[in-house]
């Protein structure tokens, strides 16, 4: 690595300046941010001595701060998203959870070393704690649905498996110029898949600015639904590729991509490659893969902690996002909900679409817990609810969703039923995690109320606690 990684790497107290010409690092706040905790100050004027030029991977305006840093003898400092982003591509307007921030180069563009090829290539990449670390990464990816931009949906439908996967890029990406490549390149894709696996049916998989009508594929058509990439990975014989990134995902899926392009996980003997990768040689596993490009590489940010964090916590926080898209994407049609309920209720679930409170064809219904609706999910308040009462209506921090039933009606079979007795096949990382929050919730004396009020003075003694419902409660109706 470069003076300028070792520096930073050791946590300068002092910023380093780093001077842009791309309007986007200071109208974006969260990329800003990131580079702020990762030790850059970023400046617009001209770098002096001992400064950096910035610049927006080999986007249109890369050339300027180029030219600058040439004429100032200033070093170029390149900035790109990481390998996991967000819910949807950063033309639909949402911040990233992690750049990569490389002093040498960048990724995508093999004509010069990068960072991430310098990892790839030199680093020992041998720690056993590393490799664990990425291999329960990996499946935790698998096991959510998680890619790059994670807004897919495993319930819908993919092709029948057993056929080829080729994946499309917008016209024009950086990452395909890099490569050398063009529409002549995909469509020779194309044509090579076709021959390798004769009588097999072809599936393209366009990218998601497509779909969102930011930017055109390749190919006139393509595979546009969300659907999930893990299920669409599994049901492959084969996956063709150019530069995109989901050959990386391909690979962490257990796929080896045909590689018609020179990306940086191009090269290490996990890929057909039909493209000449320079410098490369060194045979890696799967996992010391997934450690350079999505554990060292990056630097990844808690937007809940406002502070850097590890892919582990991105993962985490892509899940909740994911699973909130997931459900809410349809928007929700609620019945039964109390007026004062209304406003929290659209916080909660009005993110992708704000909640209606009378029927509406094409959405998902909810009712409130103590009432039935043929068809509709069940609400009710979760286990830890707020800083008061409800009586005192005292808006809830947690509510429960229920597909099947309710938790408090042994009548029926409730979702939390059915996850209770699914329990004995969490991983152990799950349940660490929930080893963890139960042992903070004692630590800070957290209930499902929180009223504050001490404890009525009890005798000295062997105590019985006897816990009290109020008589109209649904729990109590119910059992």
């Amino acid at each position: 690595m470069t003076d300028i990684s070792d520096e930073l790497a050791a946590g300068t107290e002092t910023p380093r300046r780093l001077y842009v010409y791309n309007g986007g690092f200071l109208t974006q706040g969260r990329v800003r941010r990131i580079l702020a905790l990762a030790g850059w100050d970023v400046r617009v004027g001209l770098p002096g001595d001992g400064d950096a030029v910035g610049v927006w991977g080999d986007s249109p305006t890369a050339p300027r701060g180029q030219a600058v840093a040439k004429v100032r003898g200033a070093p170029v400092v390149r900035v790109e998203d990481a390998f996991l982003r967000s819910l949807h591509p950063g033309r639909s307007g949402e911040p990233t959870f992690g750049l990569l921030i490389d002093p040498e180069g960048v990724h995508f563009d093999a004509s010069q070393p990068s960072a991430v090829e310098r990892l790839l290539a030199e680093h020992s990449l041998d720690d056993l704690a590393l490799l664990a670390r990425a291999r329960h990464a990996r499946a935790f990816m698998r096991r959510h649905h998680l890619s790059k931009y994670a807004a897919s949906d495993p319930e819908v439908e993919v092709p029948e498996p057993g056929y080829v996967l080729v994946i499309d890029q917008t016209e024009g990406d950086a990452a395909v110029r890099a490569s050398g490549a063009t529409a002549e390149t995909f469509s020779a894709m194309l044509d090579v898949a076709r021959a390798e696996h004769p009588g097999v049916p072809v599936v393209i998989k366009s990218h998601p600015e497509t779909r969102a009508g930011h930017r055109s594929g390749n190919f006139r058509e393509g595979l546009i639904d969300p659907v999930s990439l893990t299920r669409l990975f599994e049901g492959a014989v084969a996956v063709y590729t150019v530069s995109s990134g989901l050959g990386l995902e391909a690979i962490f899926h257990g796929h080896r991509p045909v590689v018609f392009g020179t990306p940086v996980y191009a090269g290490w003997g996990l890929t057909d490659d039909r493209a000449d990768v320079p410098r490369r040689g060194r045979a890696l596993t799967v996992d010391q893969l997934f450690a350079a490009t999505m554990i060292l590489a990056p630097t990844w940010y808690d937007p809940v902690a406002d502070a850097l964090c590890e892919v582990e916590d991105v993962l985490r926080l892509l899940t909740a996002g994911a699973r909130a898209w997931r459900e809410d994407r349809q928007g929700w049609s609620a019945s039964g909900m109390s007026r004062w309920k209304r406003p929290h209720l659209q916080r909660f679930f009005g993110g992708m679409k704000p909640v209606v409170f009378q029927p509406e064809a094409g959405r998902r219904r909810m009712v409130w817990a103590s009432k039935t609706e043929a068809g509709a999910v069940r609400l009710e308040d979760g286990f830890l609810r707020s800083r008061g009462l409800g009586a005192a209506l005292t808006p809830p921090l947690s509510y429960a969703l229920d597909d099947l039933g309710i938790y408090y009606d042994p009548a029926h079979e409730s979702r939390l039923e059915r996850l209770i007795e699914e329990a004995l096949a969490l991983s152990s990382a799950d349940l660490a995690r929930a080893r963890a929050l139960i042992d903070r919730l004692i630590a800070a004396r957290v209930t499902k109320y929180n009223t504050g009020s001490a404890p009525s003075a009890l005798p000295e003694g062997h105590r019985v606690l006897v816990v009290g419902q109020v008589e109209d409660d649904a729990g109590l109706l119910a059992a």
